[in-house]
């Protein structure tokens, strides 16, 4: 399993062992980071589980579509290389030793 390396919103870092096939939101969720609140459960549609990719891993996922794109414009915390929605993150063993912090709030 991918082992995923988080820092939250108050800084502190920690990671854990992801599982492939959920999406990085459910995996984060599952791990007990309350902080990504996925109000939408995972469907595109708001920016409450927006993380910021590490820029060493920015490349090496999939581009955003054009509605995460929209979604993650719009938030305080844009940032148009990192900003990420992790309901649009699939996990999978390529992940191991991603590098993420979680947006701040809106």
């Amino acid at each position: 399993m991918p082992t995923i390396h988080v820092t939250d919103r108050d800084g502190s870092q920690s990671s854990f062992e992801a599982r492939p096939g959920l999406t990085l939101m459910e995996a984060l969720r599952g791990a007990g980071y309350d902080s990504i609140e996925a109000i939408c459960g995972g469907n595109c549609s708001c920016a409450t589980c927006h993380v910021l990719i590490d820029p060493d891993w920015a490349d090496t996922l999939p581009p955003r579509a054009n509605d995460e794109d929209d979604l993650v414009a719009d938030t305080d915390a844009y940032d148009e290389t990192r900003s990420r929605l992790s309901c649009q993150i699939a996990v999978t063993d390529a992940l191991d030793g991603l590098r993420l912090t979680v947006a701040p709030e809106d």
